[in-house]
């Protein structure tokens, strides 16, 4: 059984991977990390040679390779929700985890990242955290089992909860 971690970015998910992982003796896979080298290059220089749709090619390619495999703790991008093949292939055999945060908190995380190019023009960074955060909820509610909301937590604290969520459900 494998770990899905879900959210929008600066939720927390890669951080928290990592923890897990340390914790079960499993393998991570960050799937932005994963997508950026094997394309040998940057998520921004992938959009814009290729457009959102070429990244969002590579990154289905990769969840149907994943769903395949087993003992894995997946560090989704935030916008894997987007295709529903994505989910439907992650979610077979795993616990699908929601990390969730405000508005202000993601602002705060991660307004100096330049790792991925604007989804929305013409917007202030809070206003494009909170347009494409607002058209994202439902997915991110419709395709988790669980949600840990993660404003007021340690990273350690997140991956603890996680833990024993994917325990319950590997007993």
């Amino acid at each position: 059984m494998n770990i899905v971690l879900i959210g929008y970015r600066g939720t927390g998910k890669s951080v928290v991977a990592k923890l897990v992982v340390k914790r079960l003796g499993t393998a991570c896979v960050g799937m932005d990390a994963q997508i950026v080298e094997q394309a040998g290059m940057s998520i921004p220089d992938i959009v814009e040679k290729f457009g959102w749709p070429g990244f969002r090619d590579r990154e289905t390619e990769l969840a149907l390779d994943l769903a395949k495999r087993d003992n894995l703790v997946i560090d989704t991008g935030g916008g894997v929700i987007e295709r529903p093949e994505n989910m439907e292939a992650l979610g077979k055999n795993a616990v699908v985890i929601w990390l969730k945060a405000s508005v202000d908190t993601i602002v705060s995380r991660i307004q100096g990242n330049t790792e991925r190019p604007s989804l929305t023009e013409e917007k202030s960074f809070t206003e494009e955290v909170e347009e494409v955060l607002s058209c994202r909820l439902s997915k991110y509610r419709n395709t988790s089992q669980y949600e840990i909301d993660t404003d007021d937590l340690t990273p350690a604290q997140i991956a603890d909860r996680v833990c024993r969520i994917f325990d319950s459900n590997n007993a």
